[in-house]
């Protein structure tokens, strides 16, 4: 006897099952887009500040801010944040007069994200801004997207667009937007754990300006410590040190900046709570 091999027929063929993909990340919204660059930096620092956050709920949370400053008049100021399917943005406050109202509505899909802002909208005097953003995943590591600001008062209208684009690396990220109004580029970097540097270029094509800014951070998590510098194209030199206390929910910052071409010199303390 000898072996039998049998043939199956064409339309009994095993089929192999399709390769399922991973879904795409949703990209985030626009502002973030040059977040992690901007964290590498210190913010800008002077006089004394009292920072309060207050969480009420899951939606709903209150920033009280008192600023006493050298160059300007001592302030107050109140933010109240309501963040669900559609953001009402808060109503800001400063000295008991009120200063702007805004409507933020944003929209996170799976893989994109729409926005869309409206400012300081008059019916009667007929002016209004209006910020739209899109935001949309090609890839798991490209993201690309646009802004168009429109604005509209008697006499005046006008609108600017802003294509983007984003490429995150394990390590690294660049971003860049380019439209009409300039452009503004980022590269940041993580070495390791406790150092990260980013690189910031702007150039303004109304104010005829181009910045470069270098920026680095340090963590020493054993002294709940950060430390982070900068300096940039227009001899400017700053450095910010915060400090957590635990167990108590308080951070101590202090900062120093001297800007070496107009000979001035400025720093400051706050205190924030929550």
């Amino acid at each position: 006897m000898g072996n039998t091999l049998g043939l199956a027929p064409m339309g009994t063929l095993p089929r192999r099952s399709p390769r399922r993909e991973e879904p795409l990340p949703n990209p985030g919204s626009f502002d973030e887009l040059h977040r992690l660059c901007k964290d590498v930096f210190p913010a800008q620092m002077e006089g004394v500040k009292l920072v309060v956050n207050k969480v009420l709920s899951s939606h709903f949370q209150v920033s009280h801010t008192v600023h006493m400053s050298a160059l300007g008049l001592p302030g107050y100021h109140l933010h109240a944040a309501y963040a669900g399917d559609w953001q009402l943005s808060p109503t800001e406050t400063q000295q008991a007069k009120f200063l702007t109202w805004q409507f933020d509505g944003e929209y996170r899909g799976d893989d994109y994200t729409a926005t869309l802002t409206l400012g300081n909208p008059d019916l009667i005097g007929e002016s209004v801004i209006m910020v739209a953003h899109f935001l949309q995943s090609l890839t798991r590591r490209l993201v690309l997207g646009g802004e168009l600001v429109y604005h509209r008062r008697p006499g005046e209208e006008g609108a600017i667009l802003t294509l983007a684009g984003k490429y995150s690396a394990v390590h690294w990220v660049a971003t860049l937007n380019v439209g009409s109004g300039g452009a503004h580029a980022s590269y940041y970097h993580r070495a390791n754990e406790q150092v990260q540097v980013g690189v910031e270029f702007e150039a303004n094509t109304r104010l005829q300006d181009t910045t470069f800014s270098f920026g680095y951070h340090l963590t020493l998590p054993q002294a709940n410590m950060v430390f982070r510098g900068l300096v940039d194209s227009n001899w400017c030199v700053g450095a910010v040190l915060e400090k957590k206390m635990p167990p108590l929910p308080v951070t101590l910052a202090l900062g120093a900046f001297l800007n070496h071409w107009r000979n001035r010199f400025h720093c400051g303390f706050s205190i924030t709570v929550g």
